[in-house]
């Protein structure tokens, strides 16, 4: 007679499957592909690109902090992330999908920075500390992360706010939707 497999052992296998291939897909590389002179915008005013630049860079920090805040940061700190807590594996599921998720708002804030000259120069000193993320979503994804890594996360946010602040675009937290995270 064939064992039934449990219901939760099949969930967290699925669940898992789901986070390795959502996070692999969302830090995936860029598109290289060349688009012809007609089809970019020629409308846009130096002022309206600058004003667009500051905008896009406060929507995408914004969402990179919520997501690290309530996915990352807050069930760490409720010791979520232990072996042997009540939801360790779907936490640190989300929390591996939020870190992809944040590097990614992170990395397209700092582009949107390069549009206005203050914000550029502000944010400049901080794409190192974003690319020292890089690695960190698969660590939350496997529970390998330490306080450490944790730490590095909030400092990268905290300078990604302060800088938008020192510029004139102030940071404020967006919590992204479950869905938002996947894709």
């Amino acid at each position: 007679m064939p064992r039934s497999v449990p219901l939760r052992r099949l969930l967290t296998a699925l669940l898992l499957c789901c986070a390795v291939t959502m996070g692999t897909t969302a830090c995936g590389g860029d598109d290289s592909t060349t688009s012809s002179s007609s089809a970019s915008p020629s409308g846009t005013s130096s002022a309206q690109a600058q004003k667009y630049a500051k905008t896009r860079f406060v929507a995408n920090a914004g969402l990179a902090a919520g997501a690290t805040y309530q996915w990352v940061v807050k069930p760490y700190r409720a010791g979520k992330f232990k072996k042997g807590a009540d939801g360790r594996t779907f936490a640190l599921v989300k929390a591996g999908l939020a870190g992809g998720f944040a590097y990614n708002r992170l990395k397209a804030a700092t582009e949107n920075a390069k549009g206005d000259p203050l914000l550029a120069k502000a944010v400049a000193p901080l794409t190192a500390g974003i690319a020292s993320l890089k690695g960190l979503a698969t660590k939350l994804r496997k529970g390998e992360a330490g306080a450490g890594d944790i730490g590095a996360f909030e400092s990268v946010i905290s300078g990604i706010k302060d800088a938008g602040k020192s510029a004139g675009a102030e940071v404020k937290d967006k919590v992204p939707s479950t869905s938002q995270l996947g894709g």
